[in-house]
């Protein structure tokens, strides 16, 4: 062979090498680009589920964790807050919660997966203030037949131990029930329904 004769295995090899080159090049270039459009740790931490320690909730109290921004309230019902949510049902604006948004598994009177368990988003379906708790019965300033539930100081919304509104008031659906499921009898996860594994 003569030195002006082209060699075929030597034009293989360097055809083969700009290729692997050229395509790592081509994959340093990509990777950042392909992350740019993923979403930061910030906002994915702001969807992400929450864990919520009940072990020290005592009937009668109320937890406040936050998810995606938003207070969530988990409430430990007693027995007679669980009674009176079938005797106030004639008051309320959407007792059956066909308006409302909360999981299927949580569309009971009780609007929770567990009864004495109650898990609500604490915003107002009306402007967005966030309700107090009054699980109080009968104070002076919401009358006598107040059972206990969320009032509404921003423009007077009412609502029941399970969040449902009552009849007449500026909120016009019930308090949202988010996604959530039982890690064990003491731990809730916010975020995550009851089907996902």
């Amino acid at each position: 062979m003569s030195g002006d004769e082209p060699n075929p295995a030597r034009r293989r090899f360097l055809t083969q090498a700009t290729t692997a080159i050229g395509a790592v090049g081509v994959g340093f270039l990509l990777v950042p680009f392909i992350s740019s459009m993923a979403p930061s740790a910030k906002a994915r931490a702001a969807g992400a589920p929450v864990r919520a320690d009940i072990s020290k909730l005592e009937p009668g109290q109320m937890i406040r964790v936050e998810w995606r921004g938003k207070p969530v309230w988990i409430v430990m019902r007693t027995k007679d807050n669980l009674d009176m949510l079938t005797e106030i049902e004639p008051v309320l604006a959407d007792a059956t919660s066909d308006v409302s948004d909360q999981p299927a598994y949580a569309k009971n009177p009780e609007r929770s997966v567990k009864p004495e368990i109650l898990v609500l988003e604490g915003i107002c379906t009306h402007l967005g203030c966030s309700p107090t708790y009054r699980p109080d019965v009968a104070p002076i300033d919401l009358g006598a037949d107040w059972q206990g539930g969320f009032f509404c100081p921003c423009h007077g919304s009412k609502f029941d131990m399970a969040g449902r509104v009552f009849k007449g008031m500026p909120a016009p659906k019930n308090l949202p029930v988010p996604p959530y499921r039982f890690l064990s009898d003491v731990e809730i996860l916010i975020g995550e329904d009851q089907g996902v594994a």
